[in-house]
């Protein structure tokens, strides 16, 4: 029997969890906890579980779950007390998307990205109290990061290995507790949240290769911005300009935020540190694209009214403080 804590998450691995494909019943007993906090109506976990029957607890009411034999937490995002793991014979396992100690946090997935990690994993890990993700490590399976995935792309390929490997390790449970290995005291990273306060655009230090990183890392939850005249800009539909032919008019010496309108590809070009970036839609109060936003902000008729070039480029937003920061200086301080 066991007790599932999910958050987020899509239903496919809970239906591979509940039966092998040769129709044999894995789990004879199985109840579903989600935190009731925002729209828990939404999560994919708790559509199918009602669909399915099985019942479902809104976290912290857990009921009776003394005669469970093991509990499995997948994106919940809550600690859990020391009381809670001891009531289950072979505690509780995480299913967590990275190569662990690499990445502990709540956003692994984001951070493989972020930073071009070639190679990442899973863990299957058991649940220690008052600290997240410092269990002994069950199970780990190693896999290559592909070519440009997404934060979205690469999410999906280890829910997908996280199932396969939280089915293993159901099926001979005790074989591998009993060979779990605590994690290394080396090469520990952590993944904060994705925050808006990453999303601004630094275009004096960041380049090409750091802003298609962020792009495809942090673009699902939260669009780049930067700022016009003082006005922020969202900027969309990001383009590797390595794909497509080369820009001959565009100039190396340009200063970053320097902006240019590409007419034959419909694309506006911006330069970072040390080359340029490509966006096919912004949002300056409504959505424009490229060609919209040159014809409003950018066309020469414009140009020649204002002595001011700065109002040609986009300014770099810097914030007093980086909140990706001061949340991992919070959390360096808590788990000391």
């Amino acid at each position: 029997a066991g007790l599932s804590w999910r958050r987020s998450g899509g239903a496919a691995e809970e239906r591979r969890g509940r039966h092998l494909e040769t129709g044999e019943v894995l789990i004879d007993r199985l109840e579903v906890v989600t935190l009731s906090a925002g729209y828990p109506s939404k999560l994919p976990v708790r559509k199918y579980a009602s669909q399915s029957d099985i019942p479902i607890h809104d976290w912290p009411d857990l009921g009776q779950c003394n005669d469970f034999d093991v509990g499995v937490v997948v994106s919940f995002g809550s600690l859990l007390s020391e009381e809670l793991i001891l009531r289950f014979p072979y505690g509780i396992l995480n299913v967590h998307p990275s190569l662990l100690p690499r990445w502990r946090g709540p956003a692994p997935v984001f951070h493989t990205v972020l930073h071009g990690d070639q190679v990442t994993g899973v863990t299957i890990m058991q649940i220690r109290p008052k600290r997240f993700d410092v269990g002994p490590i069950v199970m780990q399976k190693e896999c290559a990061v592909p070519a440009r995935c997404t934060a979205n792309e690469l999410g999906v390929m280890l829910a997908e290995a996280g199932a396969d490997m939280l089915l293993a390790t159901l099926k001979k449970l005790p074989e591998c507790i009993e060979n779990s290995r605590e994690q290394s005291k080396k090469g520990a990273t952590f993944a904060p949240k994705i925050n808006i306060a990453m999303s601004w655009v630094n275009w004096e230090e960041q380049t090409s290769e750091e802003l298609d990183r962020l792009n495809r890392a942090i673009s699902c939850r939260v669009p780049l911005r930067t700022l016009w005249m003082g006005n922020t800009v969202k900027l969309l539909d990001f383009v590797d300009l390595r794909d497509l032919p080369l820009f001959p008019a565009v100039t190396q010496q340009s200063i970053p935020g320097t902006i240019q309108f590409h007419k034959e590809s419909n694309i506006l070009l911006v330069r970072c540190k040390d080359d340029w970036v490509g966006f096919r839609l912004v949002v300056l109060k409504k959505k424009l694209s490229a060609a919209d936003f040159y014809n409003g902000y950018l066309h020469r008729y414009f140009q020649e009214r204002t002595n001011d070039h700065n109002v040609w480029r986009f300014q770099t937003h810097k914030p007093e403080q980086s909140l990706a920061k001061r949340a991992k200086r919070n959390w360096v301080a808590t788990h000391r």
